[in-house]
């Protein structure tokens, strides 16, 4: 019999009331599996326990974010209240590729462009063509599994994200709605607007993410990699801050966006300003 001092961080007694049964709460959705001990089947695998704190990313969030220090989430994608975004340093960048953490350091996930060929790759390498090309992205858990999948389809001037579940579930769209000056994005579900995301200069670095009522429920801050980072590599850094807990699908979409606004969402070249 498994019992509450023993379980480990996540799984909660079953919500349809099942007697001594524990299941699984990923951050947005009940597990279908039961505990291991209950049913003998291989658990989910629960998020890594904290490491410790980061000073790099705590000086990140708090210094250059503005980001006061908060309470705890529950340590997944889907349930910290602060996601910090850092992309892969490169010299030359063929792939996007991200990490996820809370804001402690904790890897929580990555972000991962696939789909690429080695000519889209070459394109990519002699010339800037590639942004105007479809982009396909994951967004993974710790543990590396797919929890939403991303396409934007080919584009001249807007922009358009299709967000999926993995087993191909529509969650929403992401509309560009202007193409000059403060950009501005449309997030849509099941046919209507449930918020809205707004670039607040004209290059697209900073943005309040509102609900339909125009409410701020999250922000968007870029923060400095260092001179020597933003001159000779093509690095990102961006934390995410969610004022509360959002119902979904409105917390998939904002997710969605925190991390992919760059390689998605930004429609400027990259510059020092």
């Amino acid at each position: 019999m498994t019992t509450h001092s023993n379980t480990p961080a996540g799984w909660y007694p079953d919500p349809h009331g099942a007697a001594q049964t524990l299941r699984y709460w990923d951050g947005t959705q009940w597990t279908e599996h039961t505990h291991a001990d209950e049913q003998g089947k291989p658990a989910p695998a629960v998020p890594a326990q904290q490491t410790g704190p980061d000073p790099r990313v705590q000086r990140q969030v708090q210094q250059q974010a503005g980001v006061a220090p908060s309470g705890p989430g529950g340590g997944t994608l889907f349930s910290e209240p602060v996601l910090v975004v850092n992309q892969k340093a490169k010299l030359i960048e063929l792939t996007n590729e991200y990490k996820v953490m809370d804001q402690q350091g904790n890897q929580l996930g990555s972000v991962v462009q696939v789909g690429q060929s080695m000519l889209r790759k070459l394109v990519r390498l002699i010339g800037s063509i590639d942004q105007y090309l479809t982009h396909r992205l994951e967004i993974r858990d710790a543990h590396g599994q797919p929890v939403l999948l991303l396409t934007r389809p080919a584009k001249i001037f807007k922009s358009r994200v299709i967000v999926t579940r993995p087993d191909g579930q529509q969650v929403g769209e992401i509309v560009q709605q202007n193409v000059f000056g403060k950009i501005n994005f449309a997030i849509n579900a099941g046919g209507q607007q449930v918020g809205a995301i707004k670039a607040e200069n004209w290059r697209a670095w900073n943005f309040a993410i509102v609900d339909h009522a125009g409410s701020e429920v999250a922000r968007i801050t870029k923060t400095w990699e260092g001179l020597a980072k933003t001159m000779f590599t093509t690095a990102d850094n961006y934390v995410l801050q969610i004022h509360y807990q959002l119902p979904e699908p409105l917390l998939s979409l904002v997710v969605a966006t925190a991390l992919t606004v760059d390689t998605a969402l930004k429609q400027d070249a990259r510059g020092l300003g």
